[in-house]
């Protein structure tokens, strides 16, 4: 799913929201009406009454849309199977006012992933901003956790912000730069 549209819905049920750019989670309810402006990686953007929500795509049918079917992972996974599903959830993650997706204009900085011995792994991610006053980085960090937490074997997962080093055009991937128009 990629790109911005302004297409009508009407909630088919209440669905937990993000606030943008607060941050803040609530319910939207049923019969709630308003229109979808962005479907990125599976998440959408709605406009309803005059603000901003987030709405996952594990919620997708109440927009009655098809919901994101949940990352699947080889049996015995290794780290190194579990670090690549990782990775393509991160490119999950768009900001919603850039048509990037996180991993590509080089937010990520750190993934590592530490056995648990029972087949489980906690996974500590370090990741910055654009900007440090970006008012999505709460968005972002809940959208990256909350696409983690749902891999098989992830028994816990910790997203922190950093701006050391600061982020700069040149760590996003020549794709990005192309796209955005920076190249």
């Amino acid at each position: 799913m990629f790109g911005h549209t302004n297409e009508p819905f009407s909630l088919q049920r209440d669905v937990p929201a993000v606030v943008i750019p607060a941050g803040e989670e609530l319910t939207l309810r049923k019969g709630t009406s308003g229109f979808i402006t962005q479907s990125l990686g599976g998440s959408f953007t709605v406009y309803v009454e005059g603000n901003l929500f987030r709405i996952s795509g594990f919620d997708a049918d109440a927009l009655g849309k098809e919901p994101v079917p949940r990352p699947k992972v080889p049996d015995n996974a290794t780290d190194e199977d579990i670090e690549a599903v990782i990775w393509n959830q991160l490119k999950t993650c768009y900001d919603p006012e850039i048509p990037v997706d996180i991993v590509n204009l080089g937010l990520v900085y750190r993934c590592e992933i530490t056995p648990l011995g029972n087949g489980q792994r906690s996974i500590s991610i370090d990741m910055t901003l654009t900007a440090p006053g970006c008012g999505m980085g709460e968005v972002l960090v809940a959208d990256a956790r909350e696409k983690i937490a749902i891999i098989p074997t992830v028994a816990d997962v910790t997203v922190e912000l950093v701006f050391d080093p600061p982020w700069n055009v040149g760590m996003m991937s020549d794709e990005a730069r192309l796209q955005t128009g920076l190249m």
